[in-house]
């Protein structure tokens, strides 16, 4: 006998607030009428936090506050036991989405080792020899935006040999001047980050320029803290030896799960940068790094 079941969100883009009704159908089709011992739905938000292979075993402690974290947990019987006639049944249901206790809803992030998640489950229970069925279904929750106005805070940058951080022999360096600027490094989420650079003299040809979005993700305890930046994307803005005094624009869309509101927290932190970076033509790499917060307007 063929059974599927479905859970089907009223809103298309499955994004919701705090304080809101999470509301759509359980979709269930059957060919034949179908005994079942009840249906139950469940809702929860979940922070997921992972240790990087380098900081194991350096933090023992830590596992304790790696447990994950409960935002959102509740559940509800949406159907008792009985028949499902054949054909297609639609269940409404209603949810709403409220914290536990003094927590707070985070927005959804997908990260490397800082996950937050907000699901829902559906179970059928099933006669003993039929299987049991299950469906889960991920929704996204956005934090409210914020009051107040974004204040535009552009930052100029001029990269040079001397400007340069981490090197052993400076003197071997080629001569360069890059300058340009970013126009906010506090970014509203929803627009892209802007900006603008120029290459005003190189002695080497250049390769490429880039711009890399990374994320630097904290999760720690009294004991410590572990810090991992990981790249999020990179986007080439320009290929090969560029002309000098050209202006290239800079524009970065914010990846949509990827990234979130900039986040911190007593157990974890979420931070983003961004990288450009210069690849040279004997593939020397020049990399300027600018912290960005990220906020929902």
């Amino acid at each position: 006998m063929s059974v599927s079941m479905d859970i089907r969100l009223k809103r298309a883009n499955k994004v919701y607030h705090e304080g809101e009704r999470v509301t759509g159908v359980l979709l269930v089709c059957s060919k034949d009428a179908l005994q079942h011992q009840g249906v139950s739905l469940s809702l929860e938000g979940l922070v997921n936090l992972q240790l990087s292979s380098k900081s194991v075993g350096v933090f023992e402690a830590f596992y304790n506050s790696v447990k994950p974290i409960q935002l959102v947990s509740s559940s509800m019987e949406v159907v008792k036991p009985g028949k499902i006639p054949a054909g297609r049944t639609e269940i409404p249901f209603e949810f709403p989405l409220q914290a536990k206790g003094n927590k707070v809803l985070y927005e959804t992030y997908h990260g490397v080792f800082v996950n937050i998640q907000y699901t829902l489950r559906c179970d059928m229970r099933r006669p003993l020899l039929a299987k049991d069925l299950s469906k889960t279904c991920e929704f996204m929750v956005h934090c409210q935006p914020q009051k107040s106005k974004l204040q535009p805070n552009p930052v100029e940058f001029s990269i040079t040999p001397e400007t340069l951080q981490n090197v052993r022999e400076r003197s071997s360096l080629p001569r360069f001047l890059i300058r340009g600027h970013l126009d906010a490094t506090s970014c509203a989420i929803t627009r892209p980050l802007t900006g603008e650079l120029l290459l005003e003299s190189s002695e080497v040809a250049i390769k490429s320029i880039e711009l890399q979005l990374v994320r630097v993700e904290t999760c720690g305890c009294a004991e410590g803290y572990a810090r991992d930046a990981t790249e999020i994307q990179n986007i080439q803005i320009a290929e090969g030896d560029v002309c000098r005094g050209l202006s290239i624009p800079i524009y970065m869309v914010f990846p949509r799960l990827f990234t979130c509101p900039t986040l911190e927290t007593t157990n974890f932190k979420v931070e983003f940068e961004v990288n450009i970076v210069i690849v040279l033509q004997d593939d020397h790499l020049i990399t300027e790094n600018f912290p960005l917060k990220l906020v929902r307007v």
